[in-house]
């Protein structure tokens, strides 16, 4: 086990990477898909199931946890990672993306963002180096920097102005985060979809020499032609040899796409929120558990899966949970769901080894555009 965090990449195939990160509490091979455990759990999972999935880290949410249960409580009981019964990596996003979508709800300036709790209405504080301060006492093993995230479409003028202020956030939250050995404070590029501002964006951060970038403020409204054609001008001005996150991505075909241009790291409410709603991922597409079609059929959603979600329940039983409601049907959706984005994870890793990640990519969505099996 190593004492520091440190990242290399395995093989290449084209812009698509196959790598791993390594630190303390375990490696990360990439690229990888983190569930999201908002505060300090995966909605609808046991975190021994999402590890036995194959995830080798999980994110969490320093706005929802500062809010409750409190950092400093976590700190008190160990930490997140003992907290939650998670001895592997952790990712901390900054609260910012949170903060910034109260919209009302905030006061924004150069010393950090003032907002009410979504909760009971009491009044917060973030500043970059009280969001560093936050990661610190929950202990993640990666720490994202405070960054302002705004929706597009906007204007250029509002979208250089949040990059700068993101920049001279950057700066603040390094100094902030000092030298932690086996841990990493990651910067986010912002510049919304324009591509100078981006550029500027990751060269800037690039000079402060951080252990891991993000791509952050994509996916927020764009359609996905213009986030991969931002992503495919702005990678290549990202160190080589640093990680690489795009954050809050996203559908299976964006991870595809995006591990095609360089990404390394991603996550997503899409699984866990997608299966609390009747609808499941599989090799062939989506499947709307809701739809009347599937009321009387004894078959399962895949029968070829590994997971028992997936395998072993009838569509009519699934169909029966999803539209009475039941806990449990969100409990097997979620369960297969982030089964198969950990399984596209390990086939696009796979393909970059050998050499064939075009070909599996191709393999790949020829089996969505099949579309689900036929209704009996």
């Amino acid at each position: 086990m190593t004492d520091h965090f440190a990242f290399r990449l395995l093989a290449t195939d084209g812009r698509a990477r196959r790598g791993e990160i390594t630190m303390p509490r375990g490696t990360i091979r990439t690229p990888a898909f983190m569930p999201v455990g908002t505060g300090g759990t995966v909605k609808a999972m046991y975190l021994d199931q999402v590890r036995e999935l194959g995830a080798d880290i999980i994110l969490g949410n320093v706005y929802h946890l500062m809010l409750r249960p409190g950092a400093e409580r976590v700190a008190r009981l160990g930490g997140l990672h003992e907290f939650a019964r998670w001895p592997h990596p952790i990712l901390t996003d900054s609260g910012g993306f949170q903060v910034m979508s109260l919209a009302g709800l905030r006061k924004l300036d150069e010393t950090g963002v003032v907002f009410k709790s979504h909760i009971d209405g009491s009044e917060h504080s973030l500043t970059p180096e009280r969001s560093i301060e936050i990661q610190g006492l929950l202990d993640s093993d990666i720490q994202m920097q405070l960054d302002e995230c705004i929706r597009l479409p906007a204007e250029r003028a509002e979208i250089e102005r949040a990059m700068e202020m993101s920049l001279r956030w950057a700066e603040r939250c390094k100094v902030a985060f000092g030298d932690q050995p086996g841990k990493a404070m990651f910067g986010i590029v912002q510049g919304g979809d324009v591509v100078d501002l981006r550029l500027r964006s990751a060269e800037a951060l690039a000079a402060l020499d951080l252990k891991g970038y993000a791509i952050g403020g994509l996916a927020v409204g764009e359609p996905q032609a213009v986030m991969l054609s931002i992503l495919h001008e702005t990678l290549p001005a990202m160190p080589e040899a640093k990680p690489r996150y795009l954050m809050g991505v996203g559908t299976p075909d964006d991870i595809v796409e995006s591990v095609r241009r360089g990404i390394d790291m991603f996550d997503c409410v899409m699984p866990t929120r997608a299966g609390r709603h009747g609808l499941a991922f599989t090799r062939r597409g989506k499947v709307n558990l809701k739809n009347a079609r599937h009321a009387e059929d004894p078959r399962p959603l895949d029968e070829t899966s590994s997971c028992p979600a997936a395998r072993d329940y009838s569509r009519a039983y699934l169909h029966h949970l999803v539209r009475s409601d039941e806990q449990l049907g969100a409990m097997l959706l979620t369960w297969n769901n982030l089964a198969y984005y950990q399984s596209l994870m390990a086939d696009l890793r796979d393909a970059i080894e050998r050499g064939a990640f075009e070909s599996r990519a191709g393999a790949i969505k020829d089996e969505w555009a099949r579309g689900d099996i036929p209704a009996r």
